[in-house]
């Protein structure tokens, strides 16, 4: 089965057959030393805790088919991309495969410089901006699209096509046009999976209409979005609260009304400006950035819980791989596309409560409002245990003296019952953050 977007509801995921699929992973876009042993394990990870997703990039050294000169394929390589699929499959994991990343035809970083595509050697753009405007370079990456076409191109293991990393990075050329026209593309030699592009995190205020136009792209099936916890950011939000900041940017694209899936498809913590890993991971024994990403863009009506960056040195270093497992029990037999989720915000003087209302389901997630990365991780304070705290439910609750609840705590994995009695709900008590769960009668 493949994934799509759903006919029932343009916003969510589901399978070819009509199965809702939620896609939990995270990003692991190279593997170590390991090679593929490293994602077998990685995948392994993943499927033990209720996750379904990963994406990677082809362009790394390890995946890159075109390594030594511009326009020639290596069919080696081309084997180790076969087996990422062959472990994806036998995992249950779908991948998001990104095509490119690289910003320049040359120069530093290493990483982001590809000088093999320039004229003087052998490559067909004497520019970056050529290489994006210029029909010969055009030419050339419709047949890598091909060559890849003929070989992975009736794949269900694949989630979806990714033209390139943070396209928007690039040192020139009009990456907008290049993408509209590559995304049809993807659609024609890759039929079957869906076509997606990604632009660099939205961390100013100049990003937003950038943005905006992304997102409406025609052809571009996941209004998709990075962002990140950067004190270098000249975006306040982006300082504050992990789950503020993640809701913030999904309802930056809901205001922009794509109709089609919303995904946080980058996010974590960094030093100022990118420089690097956040320091403050060595202390996140707990897990509460990895928490937050992943609950607070589902829950402020994203398609899908927000995905991860270091993989490596946060995720797998300081063994979090449960909190995907805490994320895929909270939604459990949820079908968003029957659903039909309208997100609000709930008021509470002491929590963030973020609410998804449905057709036949509520559900809450509330968040300590002082329990933050700057107080737990910076300052050291441990997270306070709430209450006798009550919960307002009468906006996205039908009229009812009476509704069976469940609570899930996802620090303790444990599921509570309780009822909401003229749509209020006394809450047991809990630490950090509370899911809570509905289900309406019929109407």
């Amino acid at each position: 089965m493949f994934v799509r977007v759903s006919p029932r509801d343009p916003r969510y995921f589901e399978l070819s057959d009509g199965t809702p699929y939620i896609p939990i992973g995270l990003n692991a876009v190279h593997p170590e030393a390991g090679g593929l042993a490293d994602y077998d394990r990685w995948f392994r990870l993943l499927a033990e805790n209720g996750a379904n997703f990963c994406r990677v990039w082809l362009s790394t050294p390890f995946f890159d088919v075109e390594p030594t000169r511009s326009g020639e394929y290596d069919a080696e390589h081309a084997k180790r991309i076969a087996e990422l699929l062959a472990l994806a499959r036998r995992h249950g994991i779908r991948l998001k495969l990104c095509i490119e990343h690289f910003r320049s035809l040359g120069g530093q970083p290493a990483w982001s410089a590809k000088p093999m595509h320039h004229v003087s050697q052998g490559g067909p753009a004497a520019s970056i901006a050529d290489f994006f405007d210029g029909e010969r370079s055009r030419a050339q990456f419709r047949r890598k699209l091909a060559w890849l076409a003929e070989r992975f191109g009736n794949e269900p293991a694949v989630f979806g096509w990714e033209l390139w990393n943070e396209v928007d990075c690039v040192a020139g050329g009009d990456w907008m046009a290049w993408t509209e026209v590559m995304l049809g593309e993807l659609h024609r030699i890759f039929p079957r999976n869906l076509a997606v592009q990604s632009l660099g995190s939205f961390d100013t205020a100049a990003k937003r209409d950038r943005y905006r136009r992304h997102s409406l792209l025609p052809g571009n099936d996941v209004a998709q979005v990075h962002r990140y916890l950067d004190l270098g950011a000249s975006l306040a939000v982006c300082h504050g609260p992990v789950d503020v900041l993640a809701a913030d940017a999904v309802k930056e694209l809901r205001s922009c009304e794509p109709r089609r899936p919303i995904l946080l498809a980058e996010s974590g913590a960094v030093e100022r400006s990118h420089s690097g890993p956040f320091q403050l991971y060595a202390k996140d024994t707990a897990g509460i950035l990895l928490h937050d990403v992943l609950f607070a863009p589902f829950f402020a009506g994203a398609a899908g819980p927000g995905h991860i960056w270091h993989w490596n040195v946060y995720v797998d270093k300081m063994s979090l791989w449960h909190h995907f497992g805490r994320f895929a029990e909270a939604v459990k037999g949820l079908d968003p596309p029957a659903e039909g989720f309208e997100p609000a915000e709930l008021p509470h003087d002491q929590l963030r409560v973020y609410a998804l209302k449905g057709r036949r389901t509520v559900l809450a997630w509330c968040r300590d409002k002082e329990n933050t990365w700057e107080a737990e991780l910076r300052d050291g304070t441990p997270p306070r245990r709430l209450s006798g705290l009550v919960l307002d439910l009468r906006s996205p609750l039908p009229a009812a003296d009476k509704l069976p609840v469940r609570t899930y705590d996802p620090w303790t994995n444990q599921w509570t019952t309780g009822e909401a009695v003229t749509g209020r709900l006394a809450l047991p008590e809990f630490s950090r953050s509370l899911v809570v769960r509905v289900e309406t009668p019929r109407r």
